[in-house]
């Protein structure tokens, strides 16, 4: 039935699955929901239920994926595992027959099936978990291959759908259509792009409680990120060696900001005058603030662990000289330690466990798990660039390798240019070695990712940074991965607040009043 798939291709399937016994699992709502779908322009529906596909079937001619979901004792197969389903599922109108395709302990053969299939003249679809279930099901004769199962038979469930498992699926020739965790038209429209010839959408339109709940989850993760916090405002500094920015923040929202460069040179007394000065037009409109650098923050003193990165020498008393110029109870954070936790709170970390990975002229981060940032004993948790050594031997640091100083210094020994800005411009300019280059530190940081995903377990690694947020960048850390299993894989994400990350965090940080709690406890 090729013309049955021709309908199919391109378009929305929408899966009428109510919760079940809840109050919408009654064939004659179903029937309505799925109505509803095809008036939207959905092209095909996915129905799960003798019963209501019967009830469906009676009002529409569109192709109807159906299913049937049982429990098996010692069996952990629950889509279509019997023959005597795919039979009751052909007298009941359904054109494809999903059945799940997962290489586990089944009553039924997956061979079984699929002949069961054709001879009652419907078309297989076969719901996969990995390629080689995709593989083994089109080798017997599964006109259709789904990613249904990805994230289902083991280990956490991932946030985001598997692209992978569709391009991989996409490789056997097979029609594909991308199912499992579709909540957006994003997701839909980036599975196209990936291979597939058609996407399913489930929960976020037929499950109310499922859709329901995100945004009650959303609310409370939001309330506990932001609890305890007075209306009055923050000042929250941002100091680097070539530039400081300085914002007044009320609860989440800059008010006002100011960005100045400084005297790389110059000194950290010379950039505490430059923040007075900042403050001075600000005064009385603050009562407390807080300050990011780069480097390590211990014991209320500031001191720099790459000389290259920063020229401060010995360690400077931050704290102090930032509370007798501001005249206000003041809070210290490493700047990327503050962007992890702004991240968290307000950007890509969506109030999740997060790891923070900042690829700029070095590289740095922060890691929040259980909605609290870690610092370490020492201050330096998540100073990521400092690992030792690279793992392909180049350079005595990580960052040494990767960031946007070794980016600018392998420019200009090619004659690309000084800086890592002109590098990103040759390599758009299609460059080979400029492309080279910025690969190199890509896939280095990929490689950094994943060893960050197997040390702590994030929901999210976010990369944020002038190189990390450069076009193409992350496409290039995110191709770098792709070949991994879904649960060794990173969930990569560009950081929501770009260089603001920090700045929001800080402030936050200073609402709560942690000058001197010990995160990683």
């Amino acid at each position: 039935m090729p013309e049955t798939l021709d309908t199919l291709r391109g378009g929305l399937v929408v899966s009428c699955q109510p919760v079940p016994g809840g109050p919408m699992d009654r064939p004659e709502i179903v029937a309505a929901l799925a109505m509803a779908a095809l008036a939207g322009g959905a092209v095909g529906l996915r129905i799960e239920g003798v019963e209501n596909l019967r009830a469906v079937r009676r009002l529409t001619t569109v192709p109807i994926i159906g299913l049937i979901k049982r429990d098996i004792p010692g069996s952990d197969v629950r889509i279509t595992p019997l023959l005597e389903d795919v039979a009751a599922l052909a007298a009941a109108g359904a054109d494809l027959i999903a059945f799940d395709a997962t290489d586990r302990d089944r009553p039924v053969s997956r061979a079984a099936l699929v002949a069961a299939i054709h001879a009652a003249g419907r078309i297989a679809m076969a719901d996969c978990a990995m390629p080689e279930d995709g593989l083994a099901a089109h080798a017997l004769g599964a006109a259709v291959l789904g990613s249904t199962m990805s994230g289902y038979t083991g280990g956490p469930v991932p946030d985001e759908p598997d692209l992978h498992l569709v391009t991989m699926l996409r490789r056997t020739g097979a029609f594909v259509v991308a199912e499992g965790r579709y909540h957006n038209a994003a997701q839909a429209a980036r599975a196209l792009t990936a291979g597939a010839d058609a996407v399913v959408a489930g929960s976020a339109i037929t499950r109310t409680e499922h859709v329901t709940a995100w945004f009650v989850e959303a609310m409370a993760a939001s309330r506990v990120a932001r609890q305890a916090k007075p209306d009055a405002r923050t000042i929250a500094i941002d100091l680097g060696g070539t530039k400081l920015l300085a914002a007044l923040v009320e609860e989440d929202t800059i008010v006002d900001r100011i960005e100045v460069m400084t005297d790389r040179d110059a000194g950290p007394d010379a950039w505490m005058r430059q923040i007075a000065d900042c403050a001075a037009g600000w005064a009385g409109r603050f009562d407390r603030a807080g300050i990011t650098v780069t480097g390590l923050i211990k014991d209320d003193h500031w001191s720099a662990l790459n000389p290259v990165t920063l020229p401060l020498q010995g360690s400077y008393p931050l704290k102090q000289a930032a509370t007798e110029v501001l005249g206000v109870p003041v809070v210290l954070a490493n700047d990327a330690q503050a962007a992890a936790w702004g991240e968290f709170t307000q950007g890509a970390g969506a109030g999740k466990d997060t790891v923070f990975l900042t690829v700029s002229t070095g590289i740095g981060g922060g890691v929040v798990a259980n909605g609290r940032l870690l610092r370490g004993r020492s201050g330096l948790a998540g100073h990521f660039g400092q690992i030792l050594p690279l793992p392909e031997g180049d350079g005595a640091r990580f960052e040494d390798g990767a960031s946007g100083r070794w980016i600018a210094a392998e420019g200009a020994r090619l004659g690309l240019g000084t800086d890592a800005r002109a590098v990103f411009a040759a390599a758009a300019a299609g460059i080979a070695a400029a492309e080279a280059v910025i690969e190199t530190s890509a896939r280095r940081v990929a490689r950094l990712a994943c060893d960050l995903q197997l040390m702590f377990d994030p929901q999210h690694v976010v990369i944020g940074g002038g190189v990390g947020l450069a076009g193409g960048y992350i496409e290039r850390v995110v191709k770098a991965v792709a070949h991994l299993q879904p649960l060794l894989r990173p969930t990569l994400r560009p950081a929501a607040l770009g260089s603001d990350a920090g700045i929001i965090g800080i402030a936050d940080l200073a609402r709560q009043k942690q000058p001197n709690r010990e995160e990683s406890t």
